[in-house]
């Protein structure tokens, strides 16, 4: 019977990228921001239940301010993919809006929806520290959902993604999400598709504007010239009328039923380079396996373009969740090497879940990763958001007497990695197989069975069965 979980927990579960929560105990600890800028930063709470994150750096002429909503597009009603982006829309519709913050504030207007939340950042001068906020407290407490406003909306979302010609690598990425999640909401588009963002409607915005769109389920980190009184006088008289929710309505979804375990074809017969994506489900985040499995999926790129030389563009990333995310495996490939690539993976995933990397394999990777959180967390919007990760992701790591993340990584060990990959790499978590090339000449490589979708367009549709096929 499938497990039913709850979606209030889904948004505590979701992430940009795949260590970015945990890249909070890295800022704490090593990070050179955290020098620049001082302790900790201040942490506030107004009555309404908002959520303050100040960091005080008086001699800065600009400051950075970054509202996250917690509740993206994880929530897309059924069959309405992209209703939390174009709710994201809503924050800021006039253009003039973004030219005002560039020309007369002299910095940015940005709103990002992804699947746990819809964050805001506005930069500028100091001086226009109260018109920053003014202008969240008009795209919050004043969000414009007129007909005409949400009609416009999605005549012009729809005109975006009409005029956008999907990247091959970007076709692979979307179709083996559903291939591997199916429903689930991993498995869905952030940004919608041409028919479910006309599907959405004026009420479907309201309703998740009610949901999410409170003060108690939102904070706002502050970087920059401004001091503490003057920033919270500011925050609560602009800020403090933004109402908290009133109740909690849950809404349910069903564990991801197994992916078909055929390799998936989508045709596109003008590509030189097949694309590759293996996939598989992960361990949670903040599971004791989560950093080994980081470091397993860099002992399989290593291994896989050892294995495979004229693979291109190879990428092996560790996605989680706070519930299970993905292990997925991305790459380039002549026609004629497809079948050695994908037979090369598997073996490789099979070999480290009965035996340890080498000594050689687990320094390399753990450089690897390091180098990487190293490079994550040279920015300012890198602190504030680790910040609000942490609050997000209600993530408890890094207090007095727990292990930090450059703990983890460096004490983890080859049977650690071996442990993982064991829970990651076995019969019951089946594999995701999809290729993005020449049908033709793929159909003939391939000793394993296969389905052939003819266009990409295939993909956005949940009931489209393509054409199976198998080898004799």
């Amino acid at each position: 019977m499938n497990k039913i979980y709850s979606l209030r927990a889904l948004y505590l579960s979701l992430s940009r990228f795949h260590f970015t929560a945990l890249v909070f105990l890295l800022v704490t600890v090593a990070s050179p921001i955290r020098g620049q800028s001082g302790a900790e930063p201040t942490r506030e709470q107004l009555l309404n239940g908002l959520t303050i994150l100040l960091w005080q750096r008086p001699t800065d002429p600009n400051v950075i301010l970054k509202l996250r909503i917690n509740g993206g597009a994880a929530f897309d009603l059924a069959g309405k993919d992209g209703m939390m982006s174009l709710l994201g829309d809503a924050l800021f519709p006039d253009p003039s809006t973004r030219e005002y913050v560039t020309e007369e504030l002299g910095g940015k207007l940005e709103v990002r929806t992804d699947f746990e939340a819809i964050e805001v950042t506005i930069s500028g001068k100091g001086s226009e520290f109260e018109r920053i906020v003014e202008l969240f407290r008009n795209a919050v407490l004043s969000t414009q959902l007129s007909p005409e406003n949400v009609r416009r909306l999605r005549d012009e979302r729809i005109k975006e993604l009409s005029s956008k010609t999907g990247k091959p690598s970007e076709i692979a990425d979307r179709a083996v999400a559903q291939r591997l999640f199916g429903h689930f909401p991993y498995g869905h588009t952030v940004e919608g598709t041409l028919e479910t963002i006309a599907r959405i409607e004026r009420g479907d915005l309201m309703l998740a504007r009610e949901r999410f769109m409170n003060a108690d389920n939102a904070a706002l980190a502050i970087y920059g010239g401004v001091d503490k009184p003057r920033a919270m006088r500011a925050v609560r008289q602009l800020l403090g009328p933004w109402t908290k929710s009133d109740r909690t309505v849950p809404a349910t979804f069903r564990q991801p039923d197994p992916p078909d375990s055929r390799i998936l074809i989508v045709n596109n017969v003008n590509l030189d380079q097949t694309e590759i994506r293996i996939a598989t489900r992960s361990v949670a985040r903040f599971d004791r396996d989560d950093v080994p499995t980081a470091l397993l999926a860099q002992v399989i790129h290593d291994r896989w373009v050892a294995a495979t030389p004229d693979l291109t563009s190879v990428d092996v990333d560790h996605e989680p969740h706070l519930l299970p995310g993905m292990l997925v495996m991305r790459a380039s490939a002549p026609n004629a090497s497809v079948q050695k690539a994908i037979s090369a993976a598997r073996q490789i995933m099979g070999a480290l879940a009965q035996s340890a990397p080498t000594a050689t394999e687990l320094e390399h990777a753990r450089q690897v990763v390091l180098a990487e959180l190293s490079r994550r967390t040279s920015s300012v919007e890198a602190l504030e958001d680790a910040w609000l990760d942490a609050i997000t992701f209600r993530n408890q790591l890094g207090s007095s007497g727990s292990p930090t993340l450059l703990d983890a990584v460096r004490s983890a060990t080859a049977s650690d990695i071996q442990r993982a990959a064991g829970r990651v790499i076995n019969k019951n978590n089946p594999v995701a197989i999809v290729v993005v090339g020449n049908s033709q000449q793929l159909r003939a490589s391939f000793t394993d069975a296969f389905e052939v979708r003819e266009s990409a367009a295939e993909t956005n549709t949940s009931s489209s069965s393509g054409t199976p096929t198998k080898k004799p």
